[in-house]
């Protein structure tokens, strides 16, 4: 009986563990720029002083889907899609450099560039800062142009550039704030270099690549999944329970 409730039970902890991740993505389907995790499940071997004869189940995330979402066009001259490959370099909530696939960008009361979510996006030497203007547009490049208030559509001045990069996926791993990090093995915080082959599409915004179907079908397997568990766990104390009678009227 301890072995059967064993592995129910570590079963049953790793399905939740699982549906977490899968609500999640199921959460963010609509998301601009989300990006799923992988979720994998595989059994492991109880070590100890015995010979490991018992075994549990494990769910692991073995990484993030890097494949880019579907385009959306919105004619928003602050909406920006990235062509193929490569990230928007953002400031994550502790000061520290991230990237993220959101274009959904907008201009703050003090003329700072942020994400729809708030971060502040950088540009050459820092948050992408514009001043009082009539017309804010951005380029293939990532270059930010605006026309100064008061002046004419011919004024048009460049005030920045959006810093692009394209690091290699490896070196990226999915932080707790949901931004794409680089990986650093002092655990410092490494930064990837601008990279001027980089493109945008302004007017454009890339959806999530959150299948809403497979997330839902998964979601629902590892709710039942769990379920078979528990009846397990709960058969094995009843064959417990049953064993205690027994030798109880020996």
């Amino acid at each position: 009986m301890d072995k059967a409730l064993y592995i129910a039970m570590s079963g049953a902890k790793q399905n939740m563990l699982a549906q977490q991740a899968h609500a999640n993505n199921l959460a963010n389907v609509d998301t601009v720029g989300f990006k799923q995790d992988f979720v994998a499940a595989r059994s492991m071997p109880v070590y100890g002083e015995t010979y490991p004869s018992r075994v549990f189940a494990m769910t692991e995330n073995p990484g993030t889907d890097m494949s880019s979402g579907s385009l959306i066009q919105t004619g928003r001259d602050l909406d920006i899609a990235i062509k193929g490959k490569g990230w928007i370099a953002v400031q994550a909530p502790d000061g520290s450099e991230a990237y993220t696939r959101a274009g959904n960008l907008q201009v703050d009361v003090n003329g700072i560039l942020r994400t729809g979510s708030g971060l502040p996006v950088l540009g050459n030497g820092g948050p992408v800062a514009i001043p009082p203007s009539d017309k804010v547009q951005i380029g293939a490049d990532g270059t930010v142009s605006a026309i100064p208030t008061g002046s004419t559509p011919s004024q048009l001045v460049e005030v920045d550039r959006i810093k692009l990069v394209n690091p290699d996926p490896k070196t990226l791993e999915k932080g707790t704030d949901g931004l794409m990090h680089i990986k650093s093995q002092n655990g410092g915080n490494a930064v990837a270099p601008a990279d001027a082959n980089v493109r945008v599409e302004p007017g454009f915004l890339e959806d999530s690549n959150v299948n809403p179907i497979e997330a839902l079908i998964s979601t629902m397997q590892l709710s039942r999944q769990y379920e078979l568990q528990v009846r397990v766990m709960h058969a094995a104390d009843q064959d417990s329970q049953s064993t205690a009678r027994l030798l109880q009227n020996l």
